[in-house]
């Protein structure tokens, strides 16, 4: 069995604009996204990890949706990150996003407590037959510490819903791996922003991307490049883009990605606490990566 959507393409894992007393930024936010799609960006992700999702508060979040949807009037498919703590939140909140009028769902598994096999698959579940939407599966045990197995999607291919994967193990050999057990059941999708290129030959039909918050022209590039398999072209731009798109994979990757974004002028820089600004060492070290980039940002890419 296909999946039903046609996703595809960059999805920018987006960030949420915040003013500078952390409070939200909707028309900074609207402003954003409407960038990311003239960028040719395919879809969107609101409220991941790099959207702040955990840090956000519930009315907030159904803001963000509500004023995102209403900024991109059906142009790219809009989805939301699922980050509850429980599988009752985070049923209600796919409820809430159909009702909203989002495209789709991106699902953790629930928050905190780190569940076992059974009991992922039964949020999943769950999630899935909270709402009429389509989910992205987002597999990360190396931030969450759940990892959910190509046996364990083969085993949840009877939900009509669950139609992607976002796979973010940092294994590239998921790929094959839920090729050969699930065929074209789910669209499946890089989420390492340094593994992009490797998932593509494998398979990868999307990205969710974080760096293309900061350089979209690049990432749709070098994404289009991978796909049409043009190779020499997609490595060039790789080997310019790579130490930026390492910044992508680490526990900092928000407050380095919008600081990223800062710098090419486009958002501000400003993060909801816990998390604060960079400062000393760290931001001396990671701005000069930034700069660096910027420095030799391809031309083509850039105009």
């Amino acid at each position: 069995m296909n999946s039903s959507v046609d996703w595809s393409g960059v999805f920018p894992a987006t960030t949420t604009q915040l003013r500078s007393d952390q409070s939200l930024d909707l028309e900074a936010t609207k402003a954003h996204v409407l960038r990311m799609v003239e960028a040719g960006c395919s879809g969107l992700v609101m409220l991941g990890t790099v959207g702040e999702n955990t840090a956000l508060e519930a009315e907030e979040k159904r803001a963000v949706l509500k004023a995102t949807v209403e900024a991109v009037e059906g142009r790219v498919p809009v989805l939301s990150g699922v980050a509850e703590c429980s599988t009752a939140q985070a049923c209600r909140f796919a409820a809430d996003a159909q009702a909203i009028g989002l495209d789709g769902l991106m699902v953790l598994p629930a928050m905190v407590y780190k569940s076992d096999p059974r009991e992922t698959m039964a949020h999943y579940r769950a999630v899935a037959r909270a709402s009429d939407l389509p989910v992205m599966c987002y597999n990360n045990p190396v931030s969450y510490g759940v990892d959910i197995t190509p046996e364990m999607f083969h085993e949840l291919a009877d939900e009509p819903t669950l139609a992607a994967i976002k796979e973010s193990s940092d294994d590239p050999r998921r790929i094959t791996d839920l090729i050969n057990l699930c065929g074209e059941r789910y669209v499946l999708f890089c989420g390492v922003d340094d593994l992009v290129v490797e998932s593509v030959l494998l398979g990868a039909t999307g990205w969710v991307g974080g760096l293309v918050n900061a350089f979209p022209e690049e990432s749709v590039q070098l994404f289009e490049h991978a796909a049409s398999g043009r190779w020499e072209e997609a490595r060039d731009l790789y080997r310019w883009f790579m130490p930026l798109l390492h910044l992508d994979c680490h526990v900092k990757l928000v407050h380095y990605i919008k600081l990223a974004q800062a710098m090419a002028g486009l958002g501000s820089e400003t993060l909801r606490a816990p998390r604060l600004p960079l400062v000393g060492d760290e931001r001396a070290r990671i701005t000069a990566i930034i700069q660096q980039g910027l420095d030799a940002r391809p031309r083509q890419a850039a105009e």
